[in-house]
């Protein structure tokens, strides 16, 4: 029997999954309907990219965490991604706050930014490449960076406190996410793995992005 609260939609990146979510009891209840569904076509879904639409409004980043482990374990997927309708909805209103990582605006930079240069998106930012020292960059969501940060880097600048900055090796002239701000220490640490950025307790707090892999 067919679960009306799922449908599924192919389209040229894959296949997308449509969640009415508040006809759902739980979250759980969430996962074991789209599990369940999907693995009636499981051999067909293998190793494609799983777009799943709803509205995350009300849904914490660790259930969303389950809901993509749960699809990539059981279906076997190539990647699962998430789109909150929300986000469609509202079109392009920048007044509103981008509510996290999990939503879909998101912009590439493959390309080192190089000073005086300024990027500012509404949505989260990755860079494939370095900031550089007098670069700036503006995030209303995360800023991601595949490289190093000697710039400027401010994240959830519509308020979004959830928001989070990470790079290979973080030295930036200036942080700041949401309304707290932060300068780079000056004891000329380079640590040699990842960092990310938050807010904990009302600061910013930086720590290694794999912590069991990268510390000993």
């Amino acid at each position: 029997m067919n679960d009306n609260r799922i449908q599924i939609r192919g389209n040229k990146d894959g296949v997308n999954v449509i969640i009415d979510i508040e006809k759902f009891p739980t979250f759980d209840a969430v996962i074991e309907g789209v599990i369940c569904t999907l693995e009636k076509g499981k051999a067909f879904y293998s190793n494609s990219i799983i777009k799943i639409t709803s509205n995350f409004k009300n849904v914490t980043d660790s259930d969303i965490a389950k809901l993509k482990d749960e699809i990539c374990e059981k279906i076997n997927v190539r990647d699962c991604v998430f789109d909150d309708i929300n986000e469609f909805n509202k079109s392009n209103n920048s007044s509103r706050i981008f509510n996290g990582i999990n939503e879909g605006k998101t912009k590439f930079i493959k390309k080192t930014v190089r000073g005086g240069q300024c990027i500012e998106y509404p949505g989260n930012i990755i860079i494939i490449g370095d900031v550089n020292s007098g670069a700036e960059i503006k995030a209303g969501g995360n800023i991601i960076v595949l490289g190093s940060i000697k710039g400027q880097v401010r994240a959830g600048t519509g308020g979004n406190k959830k928001s989070i900055i990470a790079a290979f090796l973080m030295q930036p002239e200036l942080m700041q996410i949401s309304d707290i701000l932060t300068l780079s220490p000056d004891d000329g640490i380079k640590p040699s793995y990842p960092e990310v950025a938050k807010i904990k307790d009302g600061y910013i707090v930086v720590e290694p992005y794999l912590p069991n892999k990268y510390i000993y």
